[in-house]
């Protein structure tokens, strides 16, 4: 242990916050109770440079960690620990001694710290995060829109895939304007959907009793939707252009993967950010994700198989881009699928998780090798096809 360090211990609650500098020997310099509001901040930065306090540990309290990491990261070196590693010591109850001991876990180098990504990262993953938010509001509103529609009698939900499809979408429009006559609403439904389901059955559909009220309703409640839209295609415009501005090859090469496009590479620059210095392996990646089934064994049964806690938010994006990836022809994710689906008869949810890691594997090794995805499968396609195309030449050389 080197005896010149000074570092620093912080306890942080929504409203104070608790320091102890510590220094070699686990001599303690200093304690004091500070409040959390913006002069508060950095008064308590200045005390902590003044007494020499090069390293500083706090654990990730909620969101409240954020704006004292934002005062101190520019003055010293910082760790953000989970509290799960940090066992206090019996009879270490108060929040005093809790600075203490993570001060002291410090100075013993005990403690090690997570993954906190450069500010242009952080500002991308509230980007996304945000995204994320604005996509589950969508889907509330979209529910509750066709519950309202429902009790008014209308059931065209019933008989196409998504309410957001053209076809939902214009006779909403012609009901909030006011057009209610079936034989006019069922023009605008799509022919496919009629031929499918019948005439009457679609006339039938669309016949409801809407009352002055629930167009009303149905209005608001469409003008709400067309907000959150609107939001969504800003922050996404936003994301990608920060993507494209700071980290522009990782952000080409990362789309080279079966079922990444614009917004699920955005969404894994956001969440992982390009430095994969901090992640010492790919496996350390995938357990970080959540994407790694737990060893949960005893006396050779296994109690439990599901994967472990993580980033939601990347492992979210992750199995939606397993589904894409699962759905593409001549790829090694299709294939991969078909074989545990089908042949194997695996349960697909499960290899959907299996694709999600080897996924996240690939992007490991993409973003340190700094190199593009290969498929191996259709590698082995083409090394077969040039093999049997040398067997052709050298079959029509023994003809002659």
């Amino acid at each position: 242990m080197d005896r010149n360090r000074t570092v620093a211990g912080l306890d942080v609650h929504k409203d104070s916050i608790y320091l102890c500098i510590m220094g070699h020997d686990e001599v303690i310099i200093f304690e004091k109770k500070y409040g959390v509001l913006t002069p508060d901040l950095r008064q308590m930065c200045n005390d902590m440079v003044e007494r020499g306090v090069t390293e500083a540990a706090m654990e990730s309290t909620a969101v409240y960690w954020v704006p004292v990491w934002n005062e101190l990261c520019e003055s010293m070196e910082l760790k953000l620990v989970n509290p799960y590693f940090i066992k206090q010591l019996p009879g270490r109850k108060s929040d005093v001694k809790d600075a203490q001991w993570i001060a002291e876990c410090l100075l013993k180098n005990l403690i090690k710290g997570s993954f906190v990504p450069e500010p242009i990262v952080q500002d991308m993953r509230k980007l996304n995060r945000r995204i994320m938010d604005l996509n589950e509001d969508m889907t509330y509103n979209c529910n509750k829109l066709d519950a309202a529609m429902q009790r008014s009698g209308f059931r065209l939900s019933n008989y196409v895939t998504t309410i957001k499809s053209k076809s939902y979408q214009k006779v909403l429009h012609a009901i909030i304007d006011g057009t209610t006559d079936p034989d006019e609403l069922v023009k605008m439904v799509h022919g496919r959907t009629v031929n499918k389901h019948g005439r009457d059955t679609i006339r039938a559909a669309v016949t409801g009793l809407f009352s002055r009220i629930d167009i009303t309703i149905f209005r608001q409640t469409k003008e709400v939707i067309d907000t959150i839209e609107r939001q969504i295609e800003v922050c996404q415009k936003e994301l990608t252009t920060l993507c494209e501005q700071y980290f522009p090859e990782q952000y080409r090469r990362l789309q080279t993967i079966p079922g990444v496009k614009e917004r699920a590479a955005t969404a894994i620059i956001a969440e992982t950010g390009v430095d994969m210095k901090m992640f010492a392996t790919a496996a350390c990646l995938v357990g970080w994700c959540g994407l790694k089934p737990r060893n949960d064994v005893s006396n050779g049964r296994y109690k439990s198989r599901k994967v472990t806690h993580g980033n939601k938010y990347l492992r979210q994006i992750l199995i939606e881009i397993a589904w894409v990836a699962s759905r593409t022809r001549n790829c090694f994710f299709f294939n991969f699928s078909y074989i545990q689906t089908t042949v194997k008869k695996k349960s697909k949810m499960k290899i959907q998780v299996a694709i999600a890691r080897k996924i996240l594997v690939a992007v490991w090794h993409m973003l340190t090798k700094e190199q593009d995805f290969i498929d191996i499968y259709l590698k082995r396609l083409e090394e077969q096809k040039k093999m049997e195309e040398q067997m052709k030449r050298l079959g029509s050389t023994v003809i002659r």
